[in-house]
């Protein structure tokens, strides 16, 4: 269980990142960024999360804001992953030191 909790926390931490880096290239790259290899490519990632998170989310939020809710709901996600694996972990070491 600590291994899928452990990978799980990985994979959000490396979406969480390809989020990080299409917010940066939506600033920088202005209004060409749709013609950058790199936007397109971080795209692929994200844009089927996003697509969930807007059926997940209710109407009154707008599509614009999509991206937003996804990386603070990863954002949640991944602080639960940490959470437990900080528990599972403290049980590993319990149960190894028989204490």
């Amino acid at each position: 269980m600590f291994q899928l909790v452990s990978i799980l926390k990985g994979i959000l931490e490396i979406v969480l990142f390809i989020m990080i880096g299409r917010g940066l290239l939506f600033v920088l790259a202005g209004r060409h960024r749709e013609g950058n290899l790199v936007y397109k490519a971080l795209g692929m990632v994200t844009e089927p999360i996003n697509r969930l998170v807007r059926k997940l989310t209710p109407r009154f939020i707008v599509d614009a804001h999509v991206p937003f809710v996804t990386f603070f709901l990863l954002g949640a996600l991944w602080f639960a992953a940490l959470i437990g694996k900080l528990v599972l972990y403290r049980q590993l070491v319990a149960a190894a030191t028989g204490g």
